[in-house]
């Protein structure tokens, strides 16, 4: 029997997230711990965490999870995996090990967990990692997902605080897939943009990863739960600078820009501004279509890249060169906060 796994759940993917203005609460009145090789923790938290082993060699760890967004119980897995997997390259690593972190109804029928956990093991392979085990709990509402364990050299990691005045913005993927799925479940978004969508969100950050390691980049995240200006202002505080984006220059999934005109919002949304609205700036004639696809929760999302504008066309046409998307989308200058033109 076939199980509609999007019916199990209130919210899927990166749209489930905890809301970023309470956990910013949360977080504000916990200690981090201080350790000279502890490279990235929580002041300032970051995709993932940071321990240097030795001059050589540095760990990342990062965990992730969440409820489905798809029906397709091999796309579930693939899309889960590739959301934690995309924290360590967003970070300048490579995964080198994970566990499995599954939570699943009893009444699931077993050809079903069978193909998520299949699946997962399948693009941790692809990202060059080994999946090695894992923890499962009974839970009314499936979830899945990864701890992931990388390496990266400590004079190589990428935090989102680095950015610079004079740097050039690039983005890695198009936007819009909350938008999308949302769409999907009310009939405004058709079979093949959730197929596109899906590839989307199947791909690995490793290949833009790979080439971005020679430019020595600024600042890097991966654009997740929090949307393109939750994340950019994460970015721009955190580097104490001001984010320029230019939202003609955005890239969309097909589909997202209806789907966002006919007035319809995940639940994500709101929570995004919320948390990131009062130092977000959109110009007069930004289309509220467009402020709505920069507010949307994305799940296993592009590279949101800072790095010195000199260096902006050699990286561009080194990645168009390896047949890799990705687009400029703004700069950087001295001020706070991010502005949307």
């Amino acid at each position: 029997m076939s199980v509609k796994l999007t019916e199990l759940v209130t919210s899927g993917g990166c749209a489930a997230k905890y809301p970023a203005a309470r956990l910013q609460q949360l977080l504000a009145g916990f200690v981090p711990a201080e350790a000279e090789d502890l490279l990235v923790g929580l002041s300032p938290a970051d995709d993932a965490a940071v321990y240097r082993l030795d001059d050589s060699t540095a760990l990342v760890f990062t965990l992730d999870f969440f409820p489905p967004l798809v029906d397709d119980p091999r796309d579930f897995g693939t899309i889960a995996a590739t959301n934690a997997l995309n924290d360590v390259f967003a970070m300048g690593g490579r995964p080198l090990l994970a566990l499995s972190i599954a939570e699943f109804p009893e009444e699931l029928p077993q050809e079903t967990v069978a193909a998520i956990l299949d699946a997962a093991d399948v693009q941790v392979r692809e990202a060059g990692a080994i999946l090695a085990g894992g923890h499962t709990i009974r839970d009314r509402e499936p979830k899945y997902g990864l701890a992931v364990v990388g390496t990266v050299h400590p004079d190589g990691v990428w935090p989102k605080s680095g950015a610079q005045p004079g740097d050039a913005l690039f983005l890695t993927k198009p936007l819009g897939t909350g938008l999308v799925l949302h769409g999907a479940a009310r009939g405004l978004a058709g079979d093949e943009e959730v197929r596109r969508t899906v590839e989307w969100m199947t791909t690995l950050n490793r290949d833009w990863a790979d080439v971005l390691r020679a430019f020595r980049p600024n600042a890097v995240t991966d654009v997740t739960g929090f949307g393109l200006l939750g994340h950019s202002h994460e970015m721009a505080e955190r580097s104490g600078v001001r984010l320029v984006l230019e939202s003609r220059g955005w890239p969309t999934l097909d589909g997202a820009l209806a789907v966002a005109g006919a007035g319809e919002r995940t639940g994500g949304d709101p929570r995004n501004r919320d948390f990131a609205a009062a130092h977000v700036a959109v110009a007069d004639g930004v289309a509220d279509e467009l402020v709505a696809l920069g507010w949307d929760p994305q799940t296993a999302g592009g590279l949101l890249v800072s790095l010195p504008a000199d260096r902006g066309a050699a990286l561009q046409a080194e990645w168009d060169a390896r047949g890799l998307f990705a687009c400029r989308i703004g700069h950087v200058v001295a001020g706070v906060g991010v502005h949307v033109d």
